[in-house]
């Protein structure tokens, strides 16, 4: 008897462990807040992830992933003229250590830490940063919110963000 439940109990930290391991890849949609709505409308993104199961509700890892801004067209108004230009797209190549506390079987909490490499002209990127709540949704899937923020001189540039996540 106390080898099957020694058997039982392994197995069941083994697969509460390989539930926090994996290769996942997905896409996020967002709006720009702060300083990066003054110039965009909304965001667009890739996200790639692994993740190492430390012990059954922690996991530790390598986050990559791209994200492109749409720019939007801003009018000036000089006395009863107007002037219309396009803001360019910012894009970002984050490159990050990432981590994830299972606080139940379904809800995780977790943090993105890096440097996003600016893509675009002008661009030059800077200190990389994402709070993610994540709710798994089925054995493979996860919805999860987040926050992109990233540290540029003489500013910020943030997105609050929807994703889904496909463990492979």
């Amino acid at each position: 008897m106390r080898k099957v439940l020694l058997i039982a109990v392994l197995a069941l930290f083994g697969f509460s462990v390989n539930a926090q391991e994996g290769f996942k890849i997905g896409v996020l949609a967002g709006l720009p807040v702060g300083d990066a709505a003054d110039f965009s409308s909304f965001n667009l993104g890739l996200d790639v992830v692994y993740h190492w199961g430390v012990s059954d509700s922690f996991g530790l890892g390598v986050a990559t992933g791209f994200t492109n801004t749409f720019g939007k067209e801003m009018t000036f108004n000089d006395g009863g003229s107007s002037i219309a230009i396009d803001a360019e797209d910012v894009q970002f190549l984050p490159i990050a250590a990432s981590g994830r506390v299972m606080v139940t079987e379904e809800l995780s909490l977790g943090a993105d830490l890096g440097y996003a490499v600016g893509i675009n002209e002008f661009n030059d990127g800077g200190f990389y940063y994402r709070p993610i709540i994540g709710y798994n949704v089925g054995e493979k899937t996860e919805l999860n919110f987040s926050y992109s923020g990233v540290s540029l001189d003489g500013g910020s540039w943030s997105t609050i963000n929807l994703g889904v996540l496909f463990t492979l």
